[in-house]
């Protein structure tokens, strides 16, 4: 996801000859721009129970403390709280969690952990 946004958002500026481009301009061997943080902060996402609650999370941050962006989540432009709620997917990024595929860790029954 990071690698395909970060393309997609320098294939733009390019494209569109932004000046903005210059910000994430980086002294790198292994690349010339950088748009996302290194590390991000990795949750195992093991049940339906935690990806919801971590998706209502990130749906209600833009309201909380100290950002107050926007007074209902699918206010939020950058938010894909619009597409779980009214069906509305602004920049076409988005699919609905339960037709992801699961990839990775499986239970000891061949089972994959969400569930």
């Amino acid at each position: 996801f990071l690698k395909y946004t970060a393309q997609q958002m320098k294939f733009r500026l390019i494209d569109t000859k932004n000046p903005a481009l210059q910000d994430y301009l980086v002294n790198a061997s292994d690349r010339q721009y950088q748009f996302w943080e290194r590390n991000p902060l990795s949750i195992d996402l093991w049940s339906k129970k935690v990806l919801i609650q971590k998706l209502i999370y990130i749906h209600n941050n833009p309201l909380s403390e100290p950002w107050n962006l926007v007074s209902n989540p699918q206010e939020y432009k950058y938010s894909s709280a619009s597409f779980y709620e009214e069906g509305i997917n602004t920049f076409g990024l988005v699919s609905h969690y339960e037709e992801w595929k699961v990839v990775g860790h499986k239970t000891n029954n061949g089972g994959n952990r969400i569930n």
